[in-house]
């Protein structure tokens, strides 16, 4: 179960984390393909948490491999594309596996998707023990179902291996009021409620993402990964990035 949000971000710290990295972190910027030195600077933001002795989850979407929507908006069958993408997951991950494991890290690559020895099946009891054992785990294959983004995935996988957190890794510092790259008025929102999201549309997940973590009061932070040293902000509690939690959490967070 997830601990108290408000804790986590002032006196406590982020224990068991789940991050979400999108496809397109995996690439340079509007490029397809994985690129080494991308990954890199994944893991060693993953590495460096891990080196604190926190338990680290990734799931990871293909937006720089394959985007379903692309191929089913050109005439596709939807289950189709969504395999596809699920599919490529697994490359993703095991490109930060090899990098992780370069930089000395244990890591164990689990996939919903049956692939004989390539990448192992996941369990969410194995993957729990595999965190409990101080390997950093990732979680290829979406749900292993169509119409499931990764996003629904992330919330899912956190709930089922008792995160304390859901960490949304953007290449922004937070949820903004609007786009900031059109709008030189916007401002960045240290805390939202889920209601909030859901309400205003805010693009941060999709809405069963959300609901899901609303239902089960998993905190999300959203934050910039690709500044050095965030991720490990994070799970030490600093107020890093925008914290979407019940209004309880974000009254105790507001408190001297």
């Amino acid at each position: 179960m997830a601990q108290d949000a408000a804790g986590a971000r002032g006196s406590m710290a982020f224990r068991r984390v789940l991050l979400k990295i999108s496809g397109e972190g995996f690439g340079k910027a509007g490029e397809k393909g994985v690129d080494p030195t991308e990954v890199d600077r994944i893991a060693r933001q993953i590495a460096e948490v891990h080196a604190l002795g926190r338990e680290v989850a990734v799931v990871m979407g293909a937006g720089n491999l394959v985007r379903g929507s692309m191929f089913e908006s050109s005439g596709m069958d939807r289950v189709t594309a969504d395999h596809m993408g699920m599919v490529a997951t697994m490359i993703n991950a095991l490109s930060l596996q090899d990098r992780l494991g370069q930089l000395g890290v244990e890591v164990r690559a689990m996939t919903a998707i049956p692939t004989g020895n390539i990448v192992e099946p996941y369990v969410h009891r194995r993957a729990i023990q595999y965190l409990s054992e101080g390997r950093i785990v990732l979680l290829a294959g979406g749900t292993g179902h169509p119409f499931f983004t990764t996003d629904t995935t992330a919330a899912l996988r956190a709930i089922e291996i008792g995160a304390d957190a859901l960490l949304k890794a953007t290449q922004v510092d937070g949820v903004y009021s609007a786009d900031p790259r059109k709008d030189p008025t916007a401002r960045r929102l240290d805390g939202l409620e889920y209601m909030e999201v859901i309400r205003e549309g805010y693009r941060v997940m999709d809405l069963t993402a959300i609901t899901l973590c609303m239902e089960h009061a998993m905190p999300i932070v959203v934050f910039n990964l690709w500044e050095a040293g965030n991720m490990r902000r994070v799970v030490c509690g600093e107020p890093v990035g925008t914290l979407i939690a019940s209004a309880a959490a974000q009254a105790s967070r507001r408190a001297p």
